[in-house]
Formats: C-alpha cells, sequence, structure tokens
C-alpha cells in the first residue's frame, strides 16, 4: 500500500465518527416526527446516546487491539456498527433507536481508536506526525460536507435511507482494510488484558488532582460542543427560519473552525498549553454573556452573530481539547496508552450526559444554550485557575 493510499484509508476509519454525527443533524425533524410525535424535542438525544457509546467503546478498542491484534478489532468493531445501523434503520420506537446509536457509538470508537494505533505500528517520530496531519487535514472536510450529504440521501430515498449510507461506508472501509492492509502488531508485540492491571492503571490515575482537573474540563468542553450539536439544527430551523440552508452555514462554519488546531500547534509552544485553555475559555464567557444578555436582538436579527459564536464553540474545541489531553498525560507517561483511553472515555460519556439534558430544555429561542454554556465555561474557568494554583504550589515546594 502506498503511502498516499494508506492516508486515505486511515483518514476514511477517523471519518466513520464524524459521518455518522453530522449526516444525521438534517434527519433529526423527520426522526422526531415519526418517532415520537408528542415529543420532538427528544430527537437530538439520538446524537447524545451516539456520543456515549463512541465513549464508552474508546476504552476498550485500544486493550483489546493490543491484545488481540488490530485487524480483529477492526473487524469486530464494524460488525458491531453495521448491525446496530441496521436494528436503528428499522426501529419504530426512539427508545430503540437510542440504543441502536449506543451500540452504533461502540461499533464507531474501534476505527477511531484503532486507526491511530495503526499509524504508530508502521510510522514513528515526525514520519508519524506528518501522516497523522495529513490524516487529520482530510478528516475535517467530513463534518463540512456530512450535513449536505444527509441533506441528498433524505430528499432521495427518506431519513432511514441515512443507515444504509452507514452501512456502505463501514463495509468499504473494512473490506478495504482487509484487502490492502496486512495486520501491523506482530503477535510477539501483543500485550494480553490484564484487568488488574487496568484497574491499577485508572486508580492511580484518578489520584492525580492535574489529572482530575483537566478530565473535568475537557468534559465541560466537550459537553458545550455536543450542547450545541443537539440544538444546532432546531435553532436554524425554529429560532432563524434557516432550514433550507442549514447544511450549507454548518459546512462553512466547520470548515473556518478547522484551523482551529493549526493556529493551536503555532501558539502552544509560545503561550503554553494551560494558558490557551485559559484565554479560550475567558473569551467563551464574554461571547456567551453577551449574546445572552441580547438575545431578543439576536433571536430578530443577529444570525450573523449567532453564526460566529457557532463558529468559536468549534473553534474552542480545537483550542482546548488537545491542550488538556496533553496536560493530563504529562504525569502519566508510565500508562500512557491505558491513560489515553480512560481520558478519552471518561470525559466523553460524561459530557454526553450533560449535554443530553441541555437538548432537552429547548424552548424555541437560544436562552437554554447560551445559558448552559456560559455556566460550563464559568465552571471550567474556575477549575483552570485552580489548576493554575496547584502547579504554583508545586513548584515551590
Amino acid at each position: 500500500m502506498s503511502r498516499t493510499e494508506f492516508v486515505a484509508l486511515m483518514a476514511m476509519m477517523f471519518a466513520t465518527i464524524a459521518f455518522s454525527i453530522d449526516a444525521m443533524l438534517p434527519a433529526l425533524p423527520q426522526i422526531g416526527e415519526e418517532l415520537t410525535p408528542n415529543d420532538p424535542s427528544r430527537a437530538p438525544l439520538i446524537i447524545t446516546s451516539f456520543v456515549m457509546g463512541m465513549g464508552l467503546g474508546t476504552f476498550f478498542a485500544g486493550p483489546l487491539s493490543d491484545a488481540f491484534g488490530r485487524r480483529r478489532v477492526m473487524v469486530m468493531s464494524a460488525t458491531l456498527y453495521i448491525v446496530a445501523a441496521t436494528f436503528a434503520w428499522v426501529s419504530q420506537t426512539l427508545e430503540v433507536m437510542l440504543v441502536a446509536r449506543l451500540f452504533q457509538g461502540i461499533g464507531a470508537a474501534g476505527p477511531r481508536v484503532v486507526s491511530v494505533a495503526i499509524v504508530r505500528d508502521l510510522f514513528s517520530g515526525r514520519d508519524m506526525a506528518r501522516v497523522l496531519s495529513i490524516v487529520m487535514m482530510i478528516f475535517t472536510l467530513v463534518p463540512a460536507i456530512a450535513p449536505t450529504l444527509g441533506v441528498v440521501i433524505i430528499s432521495f430515498s427518506g431519513w432511514r435511507s441515512i443507515f444504509a449510507a452507514f452501512i456502505t461506508f463501514s463495509l468499504i472501509s473494512t473490506i478495504w482494510l482487509l484487502v490492502r492492509l496486512p495486520e501491523t502488531l506482530a503477535i510477539e508485540n501483543r500485550r494480553p488484558l490484564r484487568i488488574r492491571l487496568m484497574a491499577d492503571a485508572v486508580r492511580d490515575m484518578f489520584t492525580h488532582p492535574i489529572v482530575r482537573i483537566t478530565i473535568a474540563v475537557q468534559t465541560l468542553s466537550m459537553a458545550m460542543l455536543f450542547s450545541v450539536l443537539m440544538l444546532i439544527q432546531p435553532i436554524y430551523a425554529q429560532v432563524f427560519d434557516k432550514l433550507d440552508t442549514f447544511p450549507y452555514w454548518f459546512g462553512a462554519v466547520a470548515l473556518v473552525a478547522a484551523f482551529a488546531s493549526f493556529l493551536n500547534a503555532m501558539l502552544v509552544v509560545r503561550f503554553g498549553m494551560r494558558r490557551l485553555v485559559t484565554l479560550a475559555l475567558v473569551i467563551q464567557i464574554m461571547l456567551s454573556g453577551t449574546l445572552l444578555a441580547s438575545s431578543s436582538y439576536v433571536t430578530e436579527n443577529g444570525f450573523a452573530v449567532f453564526l460566529l459564536w457557532q463558529a468559536y464553540i468549534f473553534f474552542q474545541a480545537g483550542l482546548t481539547i488537545g491542550n488538556l489531553n496533553a496536560i493530563a498525560m504529562e504525569p502519566m507517561g508510565h500508562i500512557a496508552g491505558m491513560a489515553a483511553s480512560v481520558i478519552g472515555a471518561t470525559a466523553t460519556v460524561l459530557a454526553a450526559s450533560i449535554a443530553s439534558p441541555v437538548g432537552l430544555m429547548f424552548d424555541g429561542t437560544i436562552n437554554p444554550l447560551m445559558t448552559a454554556v456560559l455556566i460550563m465555561a464559568i465552571m471550567a474557568l474556575i477549575l483552570m485557575l485552580y489548576m493554575r494554583r496547584l502547579e504554583k504550589r508545586g513548584a515551590a515546594a
């Protein structure tokens, strides 16, 4: 396999999660009308149930691939993803849909986590960083086009056919991997699952104060993003009457926000991870507070202002989540692989648990979302300031 083909395959694996979330957004009104007509506001739970499953799957996918090999876990994950998508396709109640999406998320975690492990198996140092950078550049295009693709699929064959697209996507990527990419983890390099060692590693992590704080701040940062993903389509449709053009605005915002990672790479060496996260949260508090104070104006005349705020939510994710991961991993070098899985899984599951009730608070205005994001940003900023105090104490000691 050439490097170009390898990068394309890894980008497709990465894209499984983004495609599974963003392509669903245009279908939420129809799903609400058909599966929960008495309370259509419950439809966005389809997003957070998938995210919660993704978080649970993140915890297991890495250790399983270390024990049983990359290809085997990829196939197992894809099989679960496809079976769950099939159940979601034929579901007649929202409850069945939510359970199916939970398991679909667990299955989707495999391609995302294991693809990183495959890159690590085959490349190292600057080559690995270069490959991952190219993969991520391609990956950032998916949120820009997925909603539009979802609209096209719905217009031709209805919202249920989106799940057929998920199944097709997974089949193509899995067959491509099996036909073209050999197993990258040799048997002699595999590590057996040891539950006791895993439990000890988790205990070690949560006894470290800096790690606990970064997980909490990462949870809040991700909860802001997930809350927006849950409510963005209803806000466009009911508050700003932009349902027809929603995919295009969403795509444009996703493309602009994709530059956050590049900006972060340029600034982090000069200013440090904690300062960038703190600054991003301060800006969020100022923006959300201003918009909440002038919500009536924004609702009537300020779609462009809301669009700017939405772009910053996405942009903030690029400035915070990666830096918070790096801060948490700093003292965990001796259990880096397990720490990465636990941090990602814990933050994702907790964030989805926070975002779910926020999504149910929608009242036809931007106020519930703005209020929730403002509160979460303030809480996250307080934790970051407390982290700074702990770091100063450690330096003084």
